[in-house]
């Protein structure tokens, strides 16, 4: 089904914003499917959040949970939800007619989410969402959480107000978590036509409650989609969430958004817009998940940085081992380790993770920092942090792991996507399975070109590997057939004349548009999306 990538208003928040032509390579990035690691996503989640319009129009946003397996896919354009929302929520009525909603898809634990636009309509005692947008999301600002469920508990009231009371006020002042629905009306119809869930996620108190009640949301660098802000632009009613993670309540709010472009008046360094919006309505309701979540155990592991070694003109990689001396938490190649930074001037922790570039057999484990000219914690652990010091962690997490078996590997990166890959290629030599492997890495130059030497290494070894690099922009002193095998970015025709085979798994790692033409273009040709991994990073910070 053909659809247009991006309407009217997020043209013009991109525009606005100065990001180029996003459009061209997002295009293979949303789909009007979803694939299967999104399907399997999907059914994996205990909840999932909604955003629609009630009667008016107005967005809401909510939660929908159920048992674990609630929600499945029959196919690749449909998500049956054996679930339904309670009564008093503020998009009972309306969905149980049937609306277009947004939904996004998050593991707090494991920081995955993923994004999907379509239509809900009511079948027996739940819902089907037929997909008509699918698209993932890089893991930034995602605060960390385990789940668990509380079987007793009393039934959940609603209480209904104009205005936030000061609890509410104290609520949103301690989250570190919000949620935000936005939507587009129909041509032609008082009903918004589309809708679009979204996370957003900082420090406690990264939300700030004006004196005149007003609400200010800092935007931080994401994918440069603007979903939520090209629809404000369109339609200015938008829909904020805010969820106690410790009793399961609810605060859910309606109200008129206005976009500050230059966020003035802002003492984040990170913000660069604001979303102040006008309350019309709030809704409170105690109670009213089942689900509970804790930061127990959640980047509370301090590690000591024993070496520091820079691998490219922006990329310097931190090895770390236990502070108490005590072994590591295993991983597998691919995941990904959260950090917590105490960060002068900053209100609280500055949370990243970044992808393990070790062996997984090492007796420490090793990230790799490309420096951001913005970023505040790429740059705080540039400039700042020395063998010696400590930094706070959590436990490996994330699932984007290579398939289990002897089928050829085909891993594609590139800048400091390569991370991840290196750690697969240092499994496959120590487990000398034999596996075959095609190693795919683009650069702009032999400057920016980390870990050759590792990785000749590693080649060095015997381990059936192939390697291709691409320099994208090679300069005067990168010699073709030495440093580099061809000038250019990396073509999807390429890596299917590697010959791997119709049995091969293609590993993807890198710029969210770098992925797009990647996937679409081996999609074209009859490559299996099953047989497509990937995972994308955001704007470093």
């Amino acid at each position: 089904m053909a659809f247009p990538t991006f309407h009217a208003g997020e043209l013009e928040a991109q525009r606005r914003a100065g990001v180029g032509d996003v459009a061209a390579a997002a295009a293979g990035f949303i789909r009007d499917r979803m694939l299967e690691q999104h399907r399997a996503f999907f059914a994996s989640l205990p909840f999932l959040v909604i955003a629609s319009g009630d009667e008016t129009g107005q967005p809401w946003v909510s939660i929908i949970e159920g048992p674990e397996g609630f929600a499945t896919s029959p196919n690749p354009r449909q998500l049956r939800l054996a679930a339904s929302l309670d009564r008093a929520d503020p998009l009972a009525a309306t969905l149980a007619s049937g609306n277009e909603i947004g939904m996004l898809g998050i593991a707090l634990a494991s920081r995955r989410r993923n994004r999907l636009n379509g239509f809900l309509r009511p079948e027996g005692t739940g819902y089907v969402v037929d997909v008509h947008q699918s698209f993932g999301n890089c893991p930034q600002y995602i605060h960390a959480r385990e789940w668990h469920r509380v079987d007793a508990r009393q039934a959940p009231t609603a209480r209904r107000f104009e205005r936030l009371q000061p609890s509410h006020e104290a609520w949103i002042a301690a989250a570190d978590t919000l949620f935000i629905g936005s939507g587009v009306r129909a041509d032609g119809g008082g009903t918004a036509g589309s809708f679009d869930a979204s996370h957003r996620g900082g420090e406690p108190g990264f939300v700030q409650v004006a004196t005149d009640g007003s609400l200010q949301i800092p935007d931080y660098p994401g994918n440069n989609f603007f979903n939520t802000i090209g629809n404000l632009i369109r339609d200015p009613r938008v829909g904020l969430l805010f969820v106690s993670f410790e009793t399961g309540s609810l605060l859910q709010i309606a109200g008129r958004a206005r976009i500050d472009w230059n966020a003035a008046g802002s003492d984040d360094p990170q913000a660069r817009r604001m979303i102040r919006v006008a309350i019309d309505r709030v809704v409170e309701r105690q109670g009213a998940l089942s689900l509970r979540w804790s930061r127990d155990g959640v980047e509370t592991l301090g590690m000591t940085v024993i070496d520091r070694v820079i691998e490219s003109d922006a990329i310097t990689s931190f090895h770390l081992a236990p502070r108490d001396g005590g072994p590591l938490a295993p991983f597998q190649p691919g995941m990904h380790l959260p950090v917590a930074l105490t960060v002068p001037g900053q209100a609280g922790p500055v949370r990243r993770s970044y992808s393990l570039s070790g062996s997984p057999t090492a007796e420490h484990y090793r990230i790799s920092v490309k420096r951001e000219d913005r970023g505040i914690a790429s740059r705080f652990l540039h400039d700042q942090i020395a063998v010696g010091d400590t930094i706070m962690t959590g436990r490996p997490a994330g699932a984007f792991q290579a398939p289990s078996g002897d089928s050829p590997l085909v891993l594609v990166s590139a800048g400091v996507g390569v991370t991840p890959m290196l750690s697969m290629l240092h499994a496959a030599v120590e487990s000398r399975s034999g596996r075959s492997i095609r190693f795919v890495h683009g650069a702009r130059n032999r400057r920016s070109h980390a870990f050759s030497a590792e990785i000749d290494a590693l080649i060095a070894t015997g381990a059936s590997i192939e390697r291709r690099i691409y320099y994208s922009a090679p300069e005067a002193a990168d010699a073709p057939g030495v440093h580099f095998d061809k000038a250019g970015r990396i073509p999807a025709a390429d890596l299917i004349a590697l010959d791997a085979g119709a049995d091969a798994d293609y590993m993807l790692c890198g710029p969210e548009g770098f992925l797009a033409d990647i996937h679409a273009g081996l999609e074209a040709r009859g490559v299996d999306p099953g047989r497509i991994h990937f995972e994308t990073f955001g704007p470093g910070g």
